[in-house]
Formats: structure tokens, sequence, C-alpha cells
């Protein structure tokens, strides 16, 4: 019988983690100007330079727990 790597949960758990890394590189988009001879301050807002960085670390920090985590033991498996 073929057997995956890792557990089904923890393929979910991955699959959430990519979903909260995509977000926080989508809050990392915009702020700049249409004209490059002017500068836009919106660059460095809140949102770009401490929430989107913190939201892709906290996708790539439950990503290594999605990943470590074991799966549930089945008692009827035994």
């Amino acid at each position: 019988k073929f057997q995956l790597a890792l557990d089904k949960e923890n393929y979910k758990l991955l699959a959430v983690a990519f979903i909260i890394v995509v977000v926080g590189f989508i809050l990392m988009i915009g702020g700049g100007s249409d004209d490059p001879q002017v500068f836009n301050e919106a660059v460095y807002g809140f949102q770009r330079i401490t929430l989107a960085p913190l939201v892709v670390l906290f996708g790539f920090l439950f990503a290594i727990y999605a990943i470590m985590k074991k799966p549930k033991v089945d008692k009827e498996k035994e």
C-alpha cells in the first residue's frame, strides 16, 4: 500500500500555512506611485512594514508546526 510521508491532517495544516503566507504577501502589495518622479509615503505604512512581515513569519512558523505535528493514534488500528 502506498503511504504518504505525512498524515492527511498535516497536509491540511500545510495548506492553511500556505494560505497565511500568501495573505501576508498580498498585504505587502501596493503603496507605490504611478509617476516614478513622485514619492508616495504609503510605502512605509504599518500594513506593509509591520503587519505583513509578521503574518508571513507566522505562516512559516505554522508550516513548521504542521510538518512536526504527530498524527493521532487510533486505538482501533492497534
